[in-house]
């Protein structure tokens, strides 16, 4: 990803509400959440979350699918996973220690899986572990 795209990738999520819209839709997973129902778990306007929904759409950050009556949003993976790496690019090789293993796998699994795999992320260990 170039660093213009970053940049307007970030610029979507450097807003509150945004922020809040895409953190509900990635641990909703693949399957999302309708539109009214994002509204509600933020707390926002049907008008206002309508617009962060647009924002993060155009960059590319979520999509949404229509399922009758309602339009269910969820992450985008791909653009989602560019970001990260982007960000994270270099660091970890000039940084050491186990981020590198421990991002790499981060990646891994949501290009697979989605957002809930917190198994996997964790190298198979459970919270209880």
């Amino acid at each position: 990803m170039d660093p213009a795209t970053t940049a307007k990738v970030l610029a979507a999520l450097g807003h509150e509400g945004r922020l809040l819209v895409f953190r509900l839709l990635a641990q909703a997973g693949p399957q999302g959440l309708p539109a009214g129902e994002v509204a509600r778990r933020a707390g926002h306007l049907q008008n206002t979350t309508s617009t962060h929904l647009a924002v993060l759409s155009n960059v590319g950050l979520v999509s949404g699918r229509r399922e009758g009556r309602s339009i269910v949003y969820a992450v985008t993976r791909p653009r989602f996973s560019e970001t990260l790496e982007f960000l994270a690019e270099g660091f970890f090789e000039t940084h050491g220690g186990d981020g590198a293993a421990f991002f790499q796998r981060l990646l891994e699994a949501w290009r697979v899986d989605g957002p809930d795999t917190d198994r996997r992320i964790r190298g198979g260990r459970t919270d209880a572990a």
